[in-house]
C-alpha cells in the first residue's frame, strides 16, 4: 500500500493490534484483506492488522510498552493502552486516536454489587464513554486521566488469582478459534512468533498451499495462546489433551477441525528441536462417518433455471456439470477451455494435481453467451475489482438467493453440487474408476463413498413390508 494510509497502535479485544485508517477505495480495501490477520472492526469503525514486528515495520509503527507512560495496568481490568499517534493528521472522526481503551479480560462471573461498584468508579472518569458492545469503556487520553485510571480503578476480587488467570487462559484460546474459519486474535512472545514465522516458511518451502499454511498456523497460535508456556520445551502431551477438552470440545467444534489442528500440532513439533511433544503419543478424534449430501435431478434443474444473471448461472452450472471444487472454478482462465476437445483443463488443484474433465455441450454454448456479454481479462470469473477473481463469499451469496427463489429449503452449499454431480454420474452407470480420476480423488475409498448414497439398486430392493 502507497503512504496514502495512517497507523496506530490500539488494543482491541485483550490483544495488541495496529490500527490503519485509509480512503474507502475498494482496490486498497481488497489488497489489504489479503493481508495475513486482517480484520475489520464495527466499534472501531477501522480496519487492523496483528501487531507483530514485520507490521510494524511495514506500516512504520512502533509498540508502546508496558513501562511506557502510554499503557497503564490497571487492577482487575487488563491493560489500558492510550493509542498513539503516528504520522496522523488531526481529526475528530478516527475513534482510534487519542483515546484511552479500557479493556475488562475479567472473564469470571461477579456480584450484581461488585459491577455496580465497578462501574460506578469507571463513571467517576471525565468524559468516559461506554461502547455499543459494552466490552470496553472509552475515556479522552490525557496525564490527568491517565494516573485517575491507574489510581481509581482497583478492584478486590474474591476469586482466586490461579482461578482467574486459567479462566482467561481458556477464554483467549476460544475467542481464537470460536468459528472455525476465525482469526486469532491473542497476542504470543516475539520468541513464540518467530517460531510460528519459521513454521510458516518452512510450510512455504514444502510448496503447502495457502490455505494449509493459513489454518496451521492459526491453529498454532491459538494452543499456544492456550499453552502459555515461555519456552517451546516446557510443553507436553497434557498440554494438548487440556486444550481438545477445554477449547474445542468444550465449544462443540467439529472433529474434523480437531484433527486439522493435531495435524498442524504433530507437523509444528516436528521441525522443532529441544522439545518435550511425544508426537506419536499424540492421538486423533474418531471421526464421526457422515454421508455427502446430495440435491435431486430436479432440484438442480430447477436451482439453475431460477437465476436470471448469465454470469451466476455460468458459474453454477460449471461446478455441478464438471464437478469443479469452488476454487478451483474461480481460478479459471480462457486457456483452460478446450473447446475443440470439450475439455476443461484443472491446474494444480487441491494436491497440487492437473486433471481434465468432460466440458457440457450446453454448458459451452452457456459459455460463449457469457463470453459475449463479459469483459474479460485474466480469469473467466472476476470480481468487481478488474483482474482480481470472483470471491469465493459471494458464490456462496449468489447460491443462497437461488435456493431462496426456487423454495429448495436446504442449506445446500456449494460443494453439495460436487457431490450431486458424481452421485448422478454413478446413478447413471459410470464406473467408480472414472468418477474417482474426475474427481481427482487420490484414493478410491474416497470416492466409494457416493456409492452410500446412490438410490439406483437401493431402489430395487423391496422392503418386506409391502409384501405383507
Amino acid at each position: 500500500m502507497s503512504k496514502s494510509y495512517s497507523a496506530s497502535c490500539i488494543v482491541h479485544r485483550g490483544a495488541n493490534r495496529i490500527a490503519v485508517k485509509f480512503k474507502a477505495d475498494r482496490a486498497l480495501i481488497e489488497r489489504f484483506r489479503k493481508l495475513e490477520g486482517a480484520l475489520w472492526s464495527q466499534t472501531l469503525k477501522t480496519w487492523h492488522l496483528p501487531d507483530t514486528p514485520e507490521y510494524r515495520k511495514q506500516f512504520k509503527v512502533d509498540l508502546p510498552t508496558v513501562n511506557s507512560p502510554e499503557v497503564v495496568k490497571v487492577k482487575g481490568y487488563g491493560t489500558v493502552s492510550l493509542a498513539s499517534q503516528v504520522n496522523l493528521p488531526a481529526s475528530q472522526d478516527s475513534p482510534i486516536i487519542n483515546k484511552a481503551i479500557i479493556e475488562n479480560t475479567n472473564s469470571v462471573t461477579q456480584t450484581n454489587s461488585a459491577k455496580s461498584e465497578q462501574n460506578q468508579q469507571v463513571q467517576t472518569t471525565n468524559r468516559q464513554s461506554l461502547t455499543k458492545a459494552k466490552q470496553f469503556w472509552v475515556k479522552p487520553a490525557s496525564s490527568g486521566n491517565n494516573a485517575q485510571v491507574s489510581g481509581k480503578l482497583s478492584l478486590n476480587k474474591s476469586i482466586p488469582a490461579s482461578q482467574n488467570q486459567q479462566q482467561n487462559k481458556v477464554q483467549q484460546a476460544s475467542s481464537g478459534i470460536g468459528d472455525e474459519r476465525s482469526k486469532i486474535r491473542n497476542p504470543i512472545s516475539d520468541k513464540l512468533a518467530a517460531h510460528i514465522t519459521n513454521f510458516n516458511r518452512w510450510l512455504k518451502s514444502r510448496r503447502y498451499s495457502s490455505n494449509t499454511i493459513k489454518t496451521y498456523c492459526e491453529a498454532i497460535k491459538s494452543f499456544l495462546v492456550f499453552a502459555n508456556k515461555e519456552q517451546l520445551d516446557e510443553i507436553s502431551n497434557s498440554d494438548i489433551i487440556n486444550f481438545n477438552n477445554d477449547v474445542i470440545v468444550k465449544n462443540n467444534l467439529s472433529a474434523s477441525f480437531q484433527n486439522q489442528v493435531v495435524n498442524a500440532i504433530k507437523l509444528f513439533f516436528s521441525t522443532i528441536e529441544n522439545r518435550q511433544i511425544q508426537i506419536e503419543l499424540i492421538h486423533r478424534p474418531k471421526r464421526p462417518k457422515l454421508l455427502p449430501n446430495v440435491l435431486s435431478k430436479e432440484e438442480i434443474k430447477l436451482l439453475l433455471s431460477v437465476s436470471s444473471n448469465i454470469k451466476h448461472r455460468t458459474m453454477l452450472s460449471l461446478i455441478y456439470s464438471c464437478g469443479l471444487r469452488c476454487g478451483e472454478l474461480l481460478r479459471l482462465k480462457p486457456v483452460h477451455i478446450d473447446t475443440q476437445r470439450k475439455l476443461v483443463i484443472i491446474k494444480q488443484s487441491k494436491g497440487r494435481k492437473d486433471r481434465i474433465v468432460p466440458l457440457s455441450v450446453r454448458v459451452l454454448a452457456l459459455l460463449n453467451e457469457y463470453y459475449s456479454t463479459a469483459g474479460i481479462t485474466n480469469w473467466i470469473f472476476e470480481g468487481q475489482v478488474k483482474g482480481e477473481p470472483y470471491d469465493e463469499r459471494s458464490l456462496q451469496a449468489v447460491l443462497k438467493q437461488c435456493l431462496q427463489k426456487a423454495k429448495i429449503n436446504k442449506p445446500a452449499t456449494l460443494h453439495w453440487l460436487r457431490h450431486s454431480y458424481a452421485t448422478h454420474l454413478l446413478e447413471s452407470g459410470t464406473d467408480l474408476r472414472y468418477i474417482q480420476e474426475l474427481l481427482g480423488h487420490s484414493s478410491s475409498r474416497t470416492t466409494e463413498i457416493y456409492t452410500h448414497v446412490s438410490n439406483k439398486e437401493i431402489q430395487k430392493i423391496v422392503s418386506p413390508f409391502d409384501t405383507l
